[in-house]
């Protein structure tokens, strides 16, 4: 019999984390898997005792990542269709998904409960590495602390993004040396990030860029980004990067950029 439980401490689940992220068939989003997925409620799947696989759902009632170990008894599409249905007192209703094309078992599952479904974003890789793509004609400079507040408040007037947020990711991303600006002047034009990977993805670089909106539509977005590709390759990673599905400006800078789009974030909602 399986018994489903609140997951209070991730290092838990570490385990089936990597083996999940092992059977992936590209490189999963950063964003998504290393920013959201920590802030969503996890549950346990639990057989005699052992833990044989998790779950987790965000705020909003969207699972984001599903997992059940081969060596279980339970049938997980069995058990998936029963989260779903919202027959678990435990977790309560499931709205939909959040499911990457590159989760190919846990978006199996998540298609045969599915209502509708979306693209909610476009997922890009750098299939090969090609000079000529990765030549750029600015230079980005790493970001400091005492620059943390200017940072803050281009993202929250270029994206719109709560600060109180803003803080806490900017401030990680400058400890880790990953977050970098364009300037002409004392004028912060762009921001890039190279975030790396401390686990799991560790051969990858996930890239993310924001451009003021007043100097749109000028190439900046395309020559960060290629500053962005040749810092990752110096370093031999690979890169990765993501956009919205709506955003056609950004899809054409990352193409310009050299990376091939590869995978899409799908935003699934099942029948309650």
């Amino acid at each position: 019999m399986l018994n489903i439980k609140p997951i209070d401490n991730l290092e838990q689940i570490h385990p089936l984390k990597q083996m999940y992220f092992a059977q992936s068939t590209a490189p999963l989003d950063g964003m998504w898997h290393f920013g959201f997925v920590p802030m969503a409620s996890h549950y346990g799947f639990y057989e005699q005792g052992a833990l044989v696989g998790y779950c987790c759902i965000n705020g909003d009632g969207y699972m984001l990542q599903f997992y059940l170990s081969t060596e279980a008894n339970t049938d997980q599409r069995d058990l998936f269709t029963l989260i779903t249905d919202g027959n678990s007192s435990v977790i309560g209703d499931v709205k939909g998904a959040f499911v990457s094309t590159a989760e190919t078992q846990y978006l199996s599952l998540c298609m045969d409960n599915s209502s509708q479904f979306t693209v909610n974003a476009l997922m890009y890789q750098q299939m090969e590495k090609n000079d000529e793509n990765v030549q750029c004609n600015v230079e980005l400079q790493e970001v400091s602390t005492d620059q943390l507040e200017q940072f803050v408040e281009f993202a929250a007037a270029n994206i719109g993004a709560p600060k109180e947020w803003l803080t806490g990711y900017y401030s990680n991303l400058i400890n880790c040396k990953e977050l970098f600006g364009y300037w002409q002047g004392t004028e912060l034009l762009a921001a890039g990030e190279c975030r790396l990977f401390d686990e799991f993805q560790t051969e990858y670089a996930d890239l993310g860029m924001i451009v003021a909106q007043s100097q749109r539509g000028k190439g900046i977005a395309t020559q960060v980004l290629q500053w962005l590709v040749k810092s990752a390759n110096e370093r031999n990673l690979t890169p990765i990067c993501s956009t919205e599905s709506s955003n056609v400006g950004a899809q054409k800078a990352i193409k310009r950029a050299g990376l091939t789009l590869v995978n899409r974030i799908v935003q699934i909602k099942f029948e309650l």
